[in-house]
């Protein structure tokens, strides 16, 4: 039950966290964008981390999407996510959103990112084009 009641409240923060963001004026957000920058993907990172078939038991629709993630964390990790998720503590990258308590099982902008970022990837798109790409459409 405990579970349960985490599961919920963690869905009502990323849920709050994600209206906010789209409640935010395109120009505004493009603002922001901006002025943040994307993460320098951190040394030695991997895709131990992120979601399972077994995790998303609930979610197998989404299977590829996170198993293609696993296989590039070294480009996902210099993606900052834009759906708002990135000022939560323990945050690091558009990756974190495909982690343990990521919000990528439930927010489509992380996955919209990820199928974008997985796309530009295979087409050999080098990290930085990647970003534009991202901040283009979502930024």
């Amino acid at each position: 039950m405990s579970r349960r009641m985490r599961s919920r409240r963690e869905f009502l923060r990323f849920g709050i966290v994600g209206t906010a963001a789209l409640l935010i004026p395109r120009r505004m957000r493009a603002d922001l964008a901006a002025t943040s920058s994307h993460p320098t993907p951190r040394a030695g990172i991997t895709g131990a981390n992120v979601l399972t078939k077994d995790d998303l038991a609930a979610a197998q629709n989404l299977v590829p999407l996170f198993d293609g993630i696993r296989e590039i964390p070294e480009i996902v990790d210099g993606i900052m996510c834009q759906c708002g998720c990135a000022t939560l503590p323990g945050f690091y990258s558009l990756l974190s959103c495909y982690e343990k308590h990521g919000m990528a099982r439930d927010c489509y902008i992380c996955q919209g990112e990820g199928r974008l970022v997985l796309r530009l990837h295979k087409e050999g798109k080098s990290l930085d084009e990647i970003r534009v790409a991202i901040d283009a459409k979502f930024g």
